[in-house]
């Protein structure tokens, strides 16, 4: 078995940031009335500013697929190149088409050779499964580097008029025309950007990070969908997908929308999150004093006590000086995240060689958890 380092990160964010007072001239208004839980929603999840592949008259200014392979180029020097690349592997959970893949619409912009490709979808976690595939297969020996990749394009599905007709439908049905909470919540919650490691099988430069180990975990046998789109979510539980409603109903019922259950949310996703931290922790016989930095992924700075607290709890204590989030400047970029923080913390300066990093993502779709440790080389 062979090791695996991040030699390189890079990421992209398009165009400027975008402040909170900003928000709904790129999204729009929904009924062309000012959203009343935006600014609630905004206080709570610490958010200061995003970045949409949008002008300010709403109109995409980028694809998901471009936005990674912008991302990916950031990892070309004179001696790693796109015609080097062995093994392509991209996480998202806003691909721009059902089909075909998102790894083969990046591979299409590569413009380089054949290479194997990967595909992870879902939500937070995509970015990690991604990463998981590239690291075992360099692990393995099956290739010498792999391209991993985190991205997410939400804000197109984000946009007022992707809502227009169920308000519409509502005032017709004589009801208020105000979209359910559970889709205007992530409207404020959710924003673009891509971030890409380049993974290999020997250190390089001034600083690498060794995967020593990844985790996963998920608890879908058990609880019930939180975050979907694509469906509706039934009295029983179940997800109705989008193919078993006819096509006007997409539109009057916003099928397609993203969708939060955050009663769940707000139920299980510490409680699992720390339940499983704790497992990972006593299979590797490691503890917090044993990390430098910890890095979470969480959706919301509304969770950042909870979590502290939760941990604390299970006898666990990462003391917040060890905590690196920039959720407050780039915003809850889904699976791209956990990259964004890396690269981040990469080229800040401050890894010293030997300090041990440990990855947190949580993902609300069906409860859905990954961890690693990198060691910095």
């Amino acid at each position: 078995m062979f090791e695996v380092y991040i030699t390189k990160s890079g990421k992209y964010l398009p165009n400027e940031a975008v402040s909170n007072d900003e928000m709904e001239n790129f999204l729009g208004k929904v009924n062309d009335t000012a959203s009343k839980a935006r600014r609630i929603i905004l206080r709570n999840n610490g958010i200061q500013s995003r970045y949409y592949a949008l002008d300010e008259n709403g109109q995409t200014t980028h694809t998901n697929a471009d936005l990674t392979n912008r991302a990916i180029e950031e990892l070309y020097d004179e001696n790693f190149t796109k015609k080097d690349v062995e093994l392509l592997s991209c996480g998202t959970s806003t691909p721009d088409n059902l089909l075909p893949s998102h790894a083969v619409m990046v591979h299409g912009l590569m413009k380089n050779h054949s290479l194997e490709l990967n595909s992870s979808s879902g939500v937070c976690c995509a970015g990690m499964n991604s990463l998981k595939y590239g690291f075992l297969s360099i692990k393995s020996g099956n290739t010498k580097n792999a391209i991993c990749t985190g991205s997410e394009r939400v804000s197109s599905w984000l946009k007022a008029d992707k809502y227009n007709n169920e308000v519409v439908n509502l005032q017709k049905l004589e009801e208020q025309p105000v979209i359910a909470f559970k889709k205007d919540f992530l409207r404020w919650m959710l924003s673009d950007g891509a971030g890409a490691f380049l993974l290999e099988s020997e250190p390089k430069g001034d600083i690498s990070l060794r995967i020593d180990w990844m985790e996963s975990y998920s608890f879908a046998y058990e609880l019930e969908a939180c975050m979907y789109a694509g469906g509706d979510k039934l009295e029983n539980g179940e997800i109705k997908p989008w193919s078993d409603y006819n096509s006007e109903e997409w539109l009057k019922e916003s099928i397609f929308s993203i969708k939060q259950d955050v009663k769940d949310l707000d139920k299980y996703i510490l409680e699992k999150g720390s339940d499983c931290i704790q497992t990972t922790l006593e299979k590797h016989k490691m503890n917090p004093a044993d990390f430098d930095y910890f890095l979470p992924h969480v959706s919301s700075n509304y969770f950042v006590d909870k979590f502290y607290n939760a941990m604390i709890s299970r006898g666990m204590d990462f003391p917040k000086e060890k905590w690196f989030m920039n959720l407050s400047k780039v915003g809850n970029v889904g699976s791209a995240s956990i990259y964004l923080m890396v690269e981040e913390l990469m080229n800040s300066g401050k890894l010293k060689k030997g300090e041990k990093i440990l990855l947190i993502v949580t993902e609300s779709g069906r409860f859905s958890y990954a961890h690693a440790c990198l060691t910095v080389c």
